[in-house]
Order: C-alpha cells, then sequence, then structure tokens
C-alpha cells in the first residue's frame, strides 16, 4: 500500500477522502473519550487533577509518535530524494511541536497539582521532553532559515535522523533514571495496571488524538504538493 502511495497522484487520490474519513472517527474518538472522562470518579490521592491524564499522556505519547513519521519520512527523503517524503517531514513537524508542547503544558498543570512545582529541571523526563521540543523547534526554524528547498530538505533530513537518538530516553527516562515520573501503567508486559474507569478514556483519547494527527498530516501534506505545483506552473509561465 505505502509503495503505491509514493506516486503523488495515487496519494491524492486516497488522501482526498482518508482526511476526512480521519477527521470523523477523531471526533467521535474525542466526544466518546470526553463523555468516558466526565465519568471516572477523583482519584484518591490526585483528586481531580487525574483529568488532566487524558489530555497530557495522549499527547506525550503522540509526541513521540509524530517524531518518528517526521524521523521515518526524513529518511525516505534523504536517501531516497523523494519529493513526497520530504512534504511528510515538513507536513508533520509543526502537528508534532504543538502536540509535545499541549504535552509540556498540561504536564506542567498536572505537576503543580501532585508535585508542588510547575517544573523540576533535572528530571529526566521532563528534561528529554523538552529536549524534543526543540529538536521539532530546529527542524523548523532550520527548513525556514534556507529559501532553496533542494538544499534544505537534506540539511533538515539530517536533523530530524539526529533527533531520532532522543525518542528511547524520553520513553525510558522514567527506568534508566530516578525520576518523579511514575513507571508505565499501561504498556507493562504483564498488562494494565489502571483501573478501567481511567483506562478507556485514556485509550480511547489516544485514538483521538492518533486520527486528527493522521486527518491533518494529510491534509497538510495535500497542501505542500499543491503547493509546489503552483510553483512549477509559475516558473513554466515565467519562463
Amino acid at each position: 500500500m505505502f509503495p503505491a502511495l509514493a506516486n503523488p497522484a495515487r496519494f491524492m487520490a486516497f488522501s482526498r477522502w482518508a482526511a476526512p474519513l480521519l477527521g470523523v472517527i477523531a471526533i467521535g474518538l474525542l466526544a466518546i473519550g470526553l463523555a468516558l472522562d466526565f465519568r471516572a470518579p477523583p482519584d484518591y490521592q490526585q483528586g481531580y487533577a487525574v483529568h488532566i491524564m487524558f489530555i497530557h499522556v495522549p499527547a506525550a505519547w503522540m509526541s513521540l509518535v509524530v517524531y518518528a513519521c517526521l524521523g521515518g519520512a526524513s529518511f525516505i527523503s534523504l536517501v531516497f530524494r523523494h519529493p513526497l517524503a520530504q512534504a511528510a517531514a515538513r507536513a508533520a513537524a509543526p502537528l508534532g511541536a504543538g502536540v509535545t508542547l499541549l504535552a509540556l503544558v498540561t504536564g506542567s498543570l498536572w505537576g503543580k497539582t501532585t508535585w508542588g512545582a510547575w517544573w523540576v529541571w533535572g528530571d529526566p523526563r521532563l528534561t528529554s521532553v523538552l529536549v524534543l521540543f526543540l529538536f521539532y523547534l530546529g527542524y523548523l526554524a532550520l527548513d525556514a532559515s534556507i529559501d532553496d528547498e533542494a538544499r534544505a530538505a537534506p540539511a533538515t533530513s539530517i536533523l530530524a535522523l539526529v533527533g531520532l537518538v532522543n525518542l528511547p530516553i524520553v520513553h525510558f527516562s522514567v527506568t534508566w533514571w530516578r525520576s518523579l515520573h511514575q513507571a508505565s501503567s499501561v504498556f507493562r508486559a504483564d498488562g494494565p495496571s489502571m483501573p478501567a474507569i481511567y483506562l478507556a478514556p485514556l485509550l480511547t483519547m489516544a485514538l483521538a488524538y492518533m486520527a486528527g494527527f493522521g486527518a491533518l498530516w494529510l491534509v497538510r501534506i495535500r497542501a505542500e504538493v499543491w503547493r509546489r505545483r503552483a510553483q512549477v506552473r509559475a516558473v513554466r509561465a515565467a519562463g
């Protein structure tokens, strides 16, 4: 399926119906997730602050997923010089920066209510996610600073690939070092330890985030393709 979508014409035909479909799915899942969220009782330790989890945790998960997509697209762009892959990377970067910022802001709010501090410098999870956000910003800044897209593509791709090193650090930071964050209570070898009343809205919201990202990513790639086609037409008209 994916090699077939490497053809811009096939991709545009696929994304024409896939993007709105994913958007509808995302809205539906978001509505269900919020309904389940309102049904979840206050936590015995965190009280109503536990509801921040349903926004923060999926955003944190998606910050890694989106960067993995950015890195994968950058690898294909760098190795195979495929313009659609570069378009996909450029389309993913702002979305990843936005969802990572959401994770940092909601995490800060959650930390204030549970730890008594907005931010704890030196915490490995907080620091590594901040580094991830800076990689997103660095990609966007580098891409914007180079006018020639032919020269910008390899430079931004290399930067994105370097940033992939940070993904396992973010994921395993809680187990590798001492952190205020608790170990995973969802993705465990022995199964989730979280009560179903919290697990159901959390996973539903995570699916909503993923579907929403898929819809927005396709829309942004389509916009990038149309922009490049317009540039080609303008050059031909000027010549």
